[in-house]
């Protein structure tokens, strides 16, 4: 087995991007969801809400983020270590976040027709992850509740064919996506070493409408898919998974290419 693609997602529910290699600390990949857009009330918003989202690239550069969205463009300054914090909502998780320069949040509203802010998770922001499937010290970025998401080609390969058109991985926003291994082999994971990195598999990762979101249109399939699909044989107790949710035991980078090392299964 072995590693064969990367994504991060510098704003949450943003496009991807597909790094050869990530470092990966505690809150997860370096530069994946550290951004988020909330509405006036400081609650966050997806692809879910807002699937045009998607279409959103943002690229990390020095001294902020570089945003686009068709042909508009804008630059966001980092803000700095004095800029103005902000609450805001994520799931049942409140955030102490720093919040980008008026600016940027005034171009984003005129993007997507609505107002909206951009926040940043800046090194005073901390998010613990949940004691059910966490330790204590375990953080989180924007991401929804762990710090990283793996998924099998496989898994992909097996929904596409049952679907009758090919899933783009994408849909399921993975950060890790592992080949040569037979489809959901990692539902029954406990614990991982990828290259070098520890990470404990915690959680299958539950699917909701945001899957039917075409990543380069930035709208939903008018069938349903491949969450229609997915219901009929990826129920479990607590919904329709795919994929699981990862916790790493270990900093340092990881490539695409890398060894995929099982150390802990049921």
């Amino acid at each position: 087995m072995q590693l064969s693609a990367l994504h991060i997602h510098p704003v949450k529910s943003c496009a991807a991007l597909s790094p050869e290699s990530i470092r990966v600390e505690s809150r997860g990949a370096v530069d994946d969801r550290r951004w988020m857009l909330v509405d006036p009330e400081g609650r966050f918003i997806t692809g879910r809400q807002l699937p045009l989202l998607v279409r959103l690239q943002a690229e990390p550069v020095d001294g902020g983020l570089q945003l686009r969205l068709g042909d508009a463009s804008h630059f966001v300054p980092a803000p700095a270590a004095t800029a103005a914090r902000h609450e805001v909502v994520i799931w049942k998780d409140r955030v102490s976040a720093a919040l980008a320069d008026a600016a940027s949040s005034v171009w984003l509203s005129e993007q997507f027709s609505r107002p909206v802010q951009l926040v940043h998770m800046d090194e005073a922001a901390h998010r613990p992850v949940s004691l059910t499937h966490g330790q204590p010290g375990d953080e989180v970025s924007f991401a929804d509740g762990y710090p990283l998401l793996l998924l099998s080609q496989g898994a992909v390969d097996a929904l596409s064919q049952r679907v009758g058109r090919p899933m783009d991985a994408r849909r399921f926003r993975p950060n890790l996506i592992v080949s040569g291994t037979a489809p959901h082999a990692e539902d029954n994971w406990r614990r991982v070493r990828i290259g070098g990195i520890r990470f404990d598999v915690v959680k299958p990762c539950v699917r909701c409408v945001f899957t039917t979101v075409d990543p380069e249109r930035g709208e939903r399939e008018p069938d349903g898919e491949p969450l229609a699909t997915l219901k009929t044989y990826r129920r479990m107790g607590d919904g329709v998974t795919f994929g699981m949710n990862l916790i790493p035991r270990d900093t340092g980078v990881v490539s695409v290419g890398d060894a995929v090392e099982v150390l802990e299964s049921t």
